[in-house]
């Protein structure tokens, strides 16, 4: 599975984040959407379906910005380490 990921374009793995994290947002900053959630009076888990509505709409953009860090994690993309700079003087 790894090395399909590695063999997987970096432009098709951005495309289909970028899907999602573009329906999660229009989900959580188009108002209508919200406005008719809110308008139910129906439960989910215990919740109010507007209050549900919120926290799923959180979960997924955790989950898809937590499988992006992974997958670039896979290919080897992560910055692990910082390059430190070298001082050339005397610390006053």
């Amino acid at each position: 599975m790894k090395s399909w990921i590695r063999a997987l374009p970096a432009s098709t793995l951005n495309t289909a984040f970028g899907i999602v994290y573009a329906i999660t947002l229009l989900a959580a900053l188009f108002p209508p959407l919200y406005l008719a959630a809110s308008g139910r009076a129906g439960t989910v888990l215990g919740l109010p379906f507007s209050l549900a509505y919120w926290i799923l709409d959180a979960l997924v953009i955790g989950l898809a910005l937590w499988l992006k860090y992974h997958l670039e994690d896979i290919r080897g993309e992560l910055d692990e380490e910082l390059p430190t700079a070298v001082s050339t003087g005397s610390p006053r």
